[in-house]
Parts: C-alpha cells; sequence; structure tokens
C-alpha cells in the first residue's frame, strides 16, 4: 500500500543537496573572470566534460518520461539512441573542426562570417527562443513533480506556492552559476550525474530486493515480460525503428552540436583533440545510461503490472509510474534517492540554458563582455524563465505544455539547415531573406506534419527535425548566388 512522503526529508535532502552545489561553485568560482564564465578560459578537462555532459544531456523530464514510456513503447528508444553514437561522431568530425578554427566563443558567430549580420541574428534569436521555451517546459515539469511532494496544505495554496517553490529553485540556480558560469557547471554537471546515476541504480536495487530476485532472475523476468521490444518497423508510426535512428543522428546534430549550451562546454576543452576525445566518449556513455533507464523503465512496469495496473496505484500518465513507485511504494530511503535524482537531472540542463543564453545576448547582441553588465544579463535571463513558469502553470494543461515543447524542438530545424547549408556549398545566400526562411521552415513542417496525420495517418515523429532542415536548406538555396 503507498504511503505518503514526510516533507522534513524532502527539505532536508534538498537542503544538503544544494549545500554541495554551493561548495563546488565557490571553489571553482575562486579568480573566476569574464573568460572563465564564457569559456572556463579552455583548461576545462575533457573527461570530466564528458561525463558531466551525460547529466546535461538528460533533462528531469527524461529522467521521468524515459522509464515510463516503456510501459507504451517499451524500447522503442533504442535505434534513436544508436542514432545519438553516429550524431556525435558527425559533430566531433564536422562542427568541432569549424569552431576551433574560428576560436568560437559563441557558435553563431560563424553565420555571421559567412553569410551576413541578419543570418548572425537570426540564429542567435532561433536559438533563445528554442532554449527559453524548452528549458522553461523542462523545469516546469520538474517542479510541478517537486510540488506534488509538498504538504496538501501548501500545494492548496496554488500560484502561491508553486511560484515561491520557482522563485526558490530558479534563485538557487542563478546564484551557483553566475560567477563561474561554465567553468562551474562543467564541475556541478559531473557531480549530478553521478548522483543521478546512482538514483537510477539503487531505484533497480530496491525493486530488485522487494521481488527477491538476483542480478541474474531480473534480466530473465525482464527478457520475458512484455516490455522489451526493440524495433517498431511499422512505417506510419513515429517510433519506426528506421525514422527513430535517422532521427537521432539529426537530433543529435541539431540538438547538441548546434546548440550553445552544449557547444559552450566543449569550446572549453583545451584544443580540438580533446573536444573529440570528449564527444566519442559521451556517445558511448549516453548509450550505456539509456540502457539503463529503459531497464529501469522495464522494472517499474512489471511493478505496476504486479500490482494491478496503472489505475489501482492511483497513476492517471505514464510520467507519474516513477514518481510515484519512488515516493509511496519504498519508504523514505528511496523517495530521498528519486529526488536527488530529479534533481540531479533538472540542474544540469537548467544552469546550462541560464548561461548559454546569458553568453548568445552579451556576445552576440550587446558584442560585450564587461563583468556587471553580464551580471545583471544573467539575471534578467533567470527572470524570464521565472515568468514563462508562472504562464505554465496558469495555462497548464497537457496540450499546452505539449505544444510549447514541439514549439522548441521545431526551431532547432532551421539551425541544421543553416549551418549545413553554409559547410557544404560556397554559394552566398541574400542575408534578408535568413529571417523569413526561419520562421517559414517550421510553419511549413507543423502544416505538413497534421495533413499527413490527418489524411495518411502517417506520423513524422523526430523526423520533422529532418524535414525542418531540409526546407531551411532549400529556401537558402532559393535565395542564393554563386
Amino acid at each position: 500500500m503507498g504511503r505518503d512522503f514526510p516533507f522534513i526529508f524532502f527539505l532536508l535532502a534538498f537542503a544538503l543537496y544544494t549545500i554541495v552545489l554551493f561548495v563546488i561553485s565557490h571553489y571553482t568560482s575562486r579568480n573566476a573572470g569574464k573568460n572563465s564564465f564564457f569559456g572556463a578560459e579552455r583548461k576545462a578537462p575533457w573527461p570530466v566534460v564528458a561525463y558531466g555532459m551525460v547529466g546535461a544531456s538528460i533533462s528531469g523530464v527524461t529522467f521521468i518520461s524515459v522509464p515510463g514510456n516503456v510501459w507504451v513503447q517499451n524500447f522503442f528508444y533504442v535505434p534513436l539512441v544508436l542514432g545519438f553514437v553516429v550524431g556525435y561522431i558527425v559533430i566531433a568530425k564536422v562542427l568541432l573542426p569549424l569552431y576551433y578554427k574560428m576560436n568560437l566563443t559563441s557558435i553563431y558567430t560563424y553565420l555571421g562570417e559567412r553569410f551576413g549580420q541578419k543570418s548572425y541574428k537570426t540564429g542567435t534569436t532561433v536559438f533563445m527562443v528554442s532554449r527559453l521555451l524548452g528549458a522553461a517546459v523542462r523545469v516546469f515539469v520538474v517542479i510541478v513533480v517537486f510540488f506534488s511532494f509538498l504538504p496538501k496544505q501548501i500545494q492548496s495554496a496554488g500560484l502561491l506556492s508553486f511560484s515561491l517553490v520557482s522563485l526558490i529553485f530558479l534563485l538557487l540556480l542563478y546564484l551557483y552559476t553566475y560567477r563561474g558560469g561554465v567553468k562551474t557547471i562543467i564541475w556541478t554537471d559531473a557531480l549530478q550525474t553521478t548522483f543521478m546515476l546512482l538514483a537510477v541504480g539503487l531505484t533497480i536495487y530496491y525493486i530488485c530486493r522487494d521481488m527477491d530476485w538476483t542480478a541474474a532472475q531480473m534480466l530473465r523476468e525482464i527478457s520475458a515480460s512484455d516490455y522489451v521490444a526493440m524495433f517498431d518497423w511499422d512505417w506510419s508510426h513515429g517510433t519506426n525503428a528506421i525514422k527513430q535512428f535517422i532521427s537521432g543522428i539529426f537530433v543529435t546534430i541539431a540538438m547538441t552540436g548546434l546548440d550553445q549550451s552544449m557547444m559552450q562546454k566543449n569550446l572549453a576543452c583545451k584544443d580540438l583533440k580533446s573536444a573529440q576525445k570528449n564527444m566519442y566518449t559521451t556517445s558511448v556513455i549516453i548509450v550505456v545510461v539509456n540502457f539503463f533507464f529503459l531497464l529501469l523503465g522495464a522494472l517499474l512496469c512489471i511493478f505496476v503490472a504486479n500490482h494491478g495496473g496503472l489505475e489501482p496505484m492511483g497513476i492517471t500518465k505514464t510520467d507519474e509510474i516513477f514518481p510515484t513507485i519512488a515516493s509511496r511504494y519504498f519508504g523514505v530511503g528511496l523517495g530521498i534517492v528519486f529526488l536527488i535524482g530529479l534533481i540531479s537531472a533538472s540542474y544540469p540542463s537548467a544552469g546550462a540554458a541560464l548561461t548559454s543564453l546569458t553568453t548568445s545576448f552579451c556576445v552576440d547582441f550587446l558584442h560585450d563582455r564587461d563583468e556587471k553588465r553580464r551580471k545583471r544579463i544573467h539575471a534578467l535571463v533567470t527572470f524570464v524563465f521565472f515568468i514563462l513558469l508562472i504562464l505554465l502553470y496558469v495555462l497548464s494543461n497537457d496540450a499546452v505544455v505539449n505544444l510549447v515543447y514541439k514549439l522548441a524542438s521545431y526551431t532547432y530545424g532551421p539551425l541544421l539547415g543553416f549551418f549545413f547549408f553554409g559547410i557544404l556549398s560556397r554559394r552566398q545566400i541574400r542575408d534578408g531573406a535568413a529571417p523569413y526562411i526561419a520562421i517559414a521552415s517550421p510553419l511549413l513542417c507543423l502544416v505538413a506534419n497534421l495533413l499527413l496525420k490527418h489524411f495518411c495517418g502517417f506520423d513524422l515523429g523526430f523526423s520533422l527535425l529532418i524535414l525542418n532542415g531540409a526546407l531551411s536548406f532549400g529556401g537558402l538555396w532559393i535565395f542564393s548566388k554563386k
């Protein structure tokens, strides 16, 4: 039978974890200058960057959703993850050499030098809008889970208590990143990756102990279950294996290789060779970590099935499977482990978003690295995040959250088209057309996907990103000359 999670343990776990983060932040930000914030003075050790990037790549939404999705999607996530590996290799071989050759701090500077100022500003704006929307939704989902751990009398205050929780979360995020920037994030990401993996491992241990299984028995039970199918060959499904694999390649290129928050850490390595080692190592670790998430998902599904299914356990959607089991069925120990894991999966991506948006605004729009102004911009970006969280809460329903999340993912398509047009062709575009192409491509993708779903029952899934990039590439070609 489920039990409510004691609020005092939530507070203690959160407080202790935050203290550890601030200790690391203090030591890494000592004698930190403006170059430490923007690029860690290019002294970051690549093994630490590679390990920490796992935590930055796996957000709090992934921490909750990937295990839960096994209930309806089995292991269909595997082809996407395998595509990630190819994407990381492309980044290491194609994009990183370009970034290091040009000695970039903001990767969107490339667009300015290749095409012109309007393309440069368009690329930067696309990134900032996408990062703001995507990170806000990820943080929102995590805060909603935190909110569910609070006493009922606090939850009943509604918007007021949600605003307070959001403010505390963002304030802590601001305080531990505002001085050290990338230099701090690289080390805190490594810590948080450790806690996140520890949470997954301990949850697997707790469930196996509850079911009286050895490791060998666990693997036998999972392999015999109905949750481990890896490949969906139905071409009309969004989870089709071929579409998933190809999409995984392009998702990684766009959302890692063309994302300032991810590349900022890679550009903090001392040279190109170190950054490439980091990328290859990350590609291997990310496969292993996602396998353990799926393994955990299968175990959670078996646990739910043994307890009569979702409804008898009071679970209304798959994202609630992990939080419900961790907080109500295994006592305080696993509840604390889950919370620490969730925080560890949330802080890296949110902190990286905050730092990269500050960097992009200062370097790309203001062309100013003044320390005082940079701190004001950092505070302003934090405030914008807060406003977005409140809006999401006021408009809160699954349709709104999914729409915002999809809009954020759509915006990476133009970046894919712009960068690869610049790399693969020698043509020069009409710089003034860039903003219109960046707006038209996602809109055309949205219309195409809606029509295909309505008339053909065909879901583009993650391959929307590929179509988006191709349309942007085509638009640039039309408005270009030799």
